[in-house]
């Protein structure tokens, strides 16, 4: 463990040392932040209670932020420190309209990386390592991720996106213990290269869903002959909250200390237990955040929980992301996320290549079967109507939805070096 004193320490502990961080940083959000002082409604901090009694707070939408900021306010109206106190200014990538601007302050940007150290070095790398990055640094919070690798003590080997032939070139003469990349550049670049005789040992996926998924991830380490373990950041709330040990049993929570999370049903926004096995969409809290701090920030990731004991010794949740709920698909009143989908195509490797597209036929979440499904075949190999029928039977089985599904030629379905789209409509 990197920081063994916080990663171990005891559940009851923690709760108690987060519910004194929580009450102070709901007494600086009353006394600093014009949002939270109107959205929230109380007189004084104390009136709103501790950690106990979070739920009964209001959630944080993002586009509930959005709508504060303008060319006077390029934060919005929830920035509780000077200008000057700034010391670092991250942006989202704006896919979804304008970038959002998140600023932070020294003991912020602090925080980051000590969380994103805990968060990589749980995957089993340090000092003595040469670790590749594929991160670009560029404006977008992933490029603070690249602060804690020096602070883990590695030898780090930045490369960044758009550079496969740079990539494999780094591989070969470099030869890293350790890469670092999106699950789907992981796949895409086995693709290009045989890389299971490679000087990798460790492959750490972050970016999107799917390091988790029992298929795929076999299917990467199968490929790279190396041990594969992800980890997860939120914009908003910070990069690399949680990594995953060599367990492989889901990503405990590295910003231990900094970050208070908690479940709610994503449909109603009703409080769920964070109980071993439960499911819901996470939802995240600031506990010593100074430059724009957060209070029950939806998230929009479906995730589940694990409480139960760790053979590694960390005591903090682990969660296993299983999609956004944004991209969630109801179909006669079953929940579909498309990485499950693709969890179960997998099973049909190696007539298949792994790659799949969801194809909605209507705008919306709920849809009318059969949900039209793109399964990308693998090299050399012809569509067959039997495949097809399998794949079909075999989703209805597993996921209880019919599905229509479409066999498409090898190299049909768009690659990513970054992130890849699941879902098309």
């Amino acid at each position: 463990m990197l920081d063994a004193a916080v990663e171990a320490r005891s559940w009851d502990e923690q709760t108690a040392l987060d519910d004194a961080s929580y009450k102070e940083q709901l007494a600086y959000l009353v006394e600093r932040s014009p949002f939270y002082r109107e959205k929230l409604g109380v007189g004084t901090a104390n009136d709103a209670g501790g950690l106990a009694d979070i739920a009964n707070l209001p959630l944080t939408e993002k586009d509930e932020l959005r709508a504060t900021r303008n060319s006077e306010q390029p934060f919005g109206t929830q920035l509780c420190v000077e200008p000057a106190e700034l010391v670092r200014i991250y942006s989202t990538s704006g896919t979804t309209g304008a970038p959002s601007y998140i600023p932070l302050t020294a003991g912020d940007l602090e925080n980051w990386v000590t969380g994103s150290a805990r968060s990589y070095a749980a995957a089993g790398i340090g000092p003595g390592d040469r670790v590749l990055t594929t991160y670009n640094a560029g404006p977008f919070v992933a490029g603070a991720a690249l602060d804690a690798f020096q602070r883990i003590g590695v030898t780090h080997v930045p490369l960044g996106t758009g550079t496969s032939d740079r990539l494999l070139l780094a591989l070969e003469a470099l030869r890293p213990t350790a890469i670092v990349l999106t699950p789907s550049y992981a796949a895409y670049l086995l693709e290009q290269a045989d890389l299971s005789g490679s000087s990798v040992r460790r492959v750490l996926v972050a970016g999107e869903p799917g390091g988790g998924e029992a298929v795929f991830r076999a299917r990467l380490e199968a490929g790279w002959g190396a041990a594969v373990t992800e980890a997860m950041g939120i914009g908003d709330i910070g990069p690399s909250l949680w990594g995953e040990c060599d367990q492989q049993a889901g990503m405990h929570l590295g910003a231990r200390g900094f970050v208070h999370a908690e479940l709610i049903d994503p449909a109603t926004g009703a409080a769920r237990s964070l109980a071993d096995g439960a499911e819901g969409e996470l939802v995240l809290t600031h506990l010593r955040h100074r430059a724009a701090p957060l209070l029950r920030f939806r998230t929009r990731d479906h995730v589940i929980v694990r409480t139960s004991p760790c053979a590694c010794g960390r005591t903090a949740p682990r969660i296993r992301c299983l999609g956004r709920t944004d991209d969630m698909l109801i179909v006669r009143g079953v929940n579909v996320f498309p990485s499950a989908v693709r969890e179960v195509v997998g099973e049909f490797a190696p007539t298949v290549s792994g790659n799949v597209i969801v194809r909605p036929r209507t705008p919306g979440v709920k849809q009318e079967p059969p949900l039209p499904v793109s399964v990308e075949l693998a090299r050399d190999v012809e569509p067959d109507a039997a495949l097809a029928g399998s794949i079909r039977e075999r989703l209805r089985g597993v996921l209880t939805v019919q599905t229509e599904v479409e066999l498409v030629a090898f190299g049909d379905l768009r690659r990513s070096d970054y992130k890849s789209r699941l879902i098309e409509r």
